[in-house]
This record gives C-alpha cells, structure tokens and sequence, in this order.
C-alpha cells in the first residue's frame, strides 16, 4: 500500500448527490498527494457518471431508507445491513491518520458513513438542499464536519460542525460559453433562434416531458429546444421529427454549456440545477417534483425565485397555465439580464473552500 492519503465518495440515487463529489474530485486528482476513490450502486445514476473519472468505484448493497411503515422495509434492512459489511471490508485497510470519508448522501451513503463511524474513519458530509434528506440526517450523527448549501439547511444540524460553503462546481460553469460543440449533428456556433432547455433531472420527468409534447408547436417555431427526456423515455421522443427540436436521453459536459447558452431554462428543482442557475444568475421556471422528501424542491425554488425572479410552477398547475406567456417573461428577463453584461469569477466557486477543507482533514 502507497502513502497516499484516501479519499472516499459515497453518494447516488440522482445526479444531484453526485455532481458536488465530481467538481471536488476533478480538482482532488490533479494532487499526487491523493488516491481518490468513489461508493456507490451497482446501478444507480453515480456508476454512470463517475466512469469517465476513472478511479476505482467500489460497489455496496443499497436499501432504501422510509419514513413510513412498509414490507419493503424488512428486506431494504437486510440490503442496507449487508451494504454496512461490504462497507467494513472496503475501509479496514486504511488507517483514521490517512484516510477520509466525504458523503454527498443518498440512501448509498448510510451504511458507508456507519462502517466510515465504527472504523474510526474522519468524515464529512455536504447537504445539497434547503431542507435534509434522510440519509444526510442519519450521517450528520456520525460527522466530523458538515457543509452546507443554503444557510436556511443551518437549522437542521449541529451548529458547532455546520458550516455554510455553498456547493461545489465545477469551475466551466465560470467560464466563457463554448458553442465550439455538437449534439447529434445540430452545431450552436449560429444559433438562428434562442434556446430553450428543458431538463426533468438526470432520471426524467413524464410529466414535464408530456407538457413539451404538448408544446411543441410553437416552441420550436420560436425557439431551439433542446429536451433531457431522461433514458427511460428518450425512444419515445426520439420518434418526434421537428425542425429545432432535440432530444436527449441524459447529459454530462454539454448540460454546464447549455445552462449557460439557454435563454430560457425549463427544469424541475433538485438542489444542484437549482444552485448552478443561481450561479449563472439566471431566471428560469422549475416545476418542483411533489412527493420530493419534505417537499425540498419546492424550497429550492424559492430559493432562486428570491434571488432571481424565477418562476415556480406547481405540479397541479402544469396544464392550466399560460405556458407560451410564462416562457416569454422569462426570456425577456434573462436576456435584459444578459444584455446589462455581468462576469463570474472561478474563484468563487464554493469548491475551492471544500478542498481547503480536505486538505486540512490530513
């Protein structure tokens, strides 16, 4: 075994728990100091994304954590029991001196965390949404550290090892647009039309999708769409033939651009697509997923709508209202915002806080 120090990331279940570990480990692998190493499912969206990092990816058993009485419950504890053995095995090599747990939270992280506790491992732990996830929660016990997003997420840990840092991103998002790129043939160096993105996250949303369908008549007559439908519908909208029309199934590098290049931004409210467009200091419209754990994309919204104007629009309200007008708004608002001219400095990204804070851990 070599002499340098471990870092461990374990989070999953959505994009939103495992973008803050990829902007903190392309940023950690640059430092020979470092072996960095990533937890997660067998076949969750993590395993996706953190391929192309290319570190070692230890898979454990998951079982998901409810807040309500269920069979389900009895075999998910003997899946999260198991994942907490799995866990054990992966850690007992590594010494508390040189090693680091980093959870990001999903239901993946708890038995990791619990295993990182009784191995004496140091851990930290960041919260990506205004309110706490369960996982998150249980981790908090076990921390030596937690970072998190919004100041109102204070409220729900330990304010002596709380700490208000922000999200990590990665550092694209603080550059210039590059339209140098294509997707499926379509360039965007000169774009005839403004862009429309519409994202449901990383796994999709019915709903949202079937209001673009819906829409889809004068949104490509008025704009260039482009639509992250999520991989279990994307057959189904890849049989639609507009002009200005293109669907997606999932996007990893392009989503920072498009945030970026888009006018007008369609998107539910999970905590990382809500922050990057407060970044980007950009209004858009979320449509925040109801049955969310504590209502927490709801709170994400308002978020955004406090700093910049954005639009929410509730679940029950998608096909009573005037989409084509709300759409409108909203691009006049980001592209006086754009026009008026604004510069963002990559180093204030919160990322470069967060290792600061990793490097001190050893």
């Amino acid at each position: 075994m070599d002499d340098k120090k471990i870092i461990f990331f374990v989070g999953g279940g959505s994009g939103g728990h495992v973008m803050p570990a990829v902007a903190l480990i392309e940023s950690l692998k640059k430092d020979s100091r470092y072996n960095i190493k990533y937890v997660g499912s067998a076949t969750g969206i993590e395993r996706k994304i953190v391929t192309d990092l290319a570190i070692d990816y230890h898979i454990i058993s998951v079982g998901k954590l409810r807040r309500y009485l269920s069979m389900q419950n009895i075999l998910d504890g003997f899946k999260i029991i198991f994942g907490f053995f799995q866990s054990l095995k992966i850690l007992f090599p590594y010494s508390r001196q040189n090693c680091l747990v980093f959870s990001t939270g999903g239901f993946v992280s708890v038995p990791f965390v619990l295993a990182a506790y009784v191995t004496r491992k140091k851990i930290f732990i960041h919260e990506q949404t205004s309110r706490v996830g369960l996982a998150n929660k249980i981790a908090s016990y076990f921390a030596d550290k937690i970072f998190i997003t919004f100041a109102k997420s204070q409220d729900f840990f330990p304010s002596q090892k709380t700490f208000h840092l922000g999200m990590p991103l990665r550092d694209a998002y603080f550059l210039p647009t590059n339209f140098k790129f294509t997707l499926k043939g379509q360039s965007f160096s000169d774009m005839k039309r403004p862009m429309l993105f519409v994202s449901g996250g990383g796994n999709g949303s019915k709903l949202i999708n079937d209001m673009i369908k819906n829409n889809l008549d004068w949104m490509c007559r008025d704009y260039l769409v482009v639509h992250q439908v999520g991989g279990q519908f994307i057959s189904e909208f890849l049989k639609i033939d507009l002009a200005n029309y293109i669907a997606v199934d999932f996007l990893k590098d392009e989503m920072i651009e498009f945030l970026k290049m888009a006018s007008v931004i369609i998107s539910r409210a999970g905590a990382v697509t809500v922050y990057q467009i407060m970044t980007l200091k950009k209004c858009a419209v979320f449509i925040p997923l109801k049955i969310a754990q504590k209502n927490e994309q709801f709170h994400n919204a308002k978020e955004a709508q406090k700093v910049t104007g954005s639009v929410i629009l509730e679940e029950g309200q998608v096909e009573s209202c005037d989409l084509k007008k709300i759409v409108a708004e909203v691009r006049q608002k980001n592209e006086a915002s754009m026009a008026h001219g604004f510069t963002l400095n990559v180093r204030d990204n919160p990322k470069h806080a967060l290792v600061a804070e990793i490097h001190s851990a050893f």
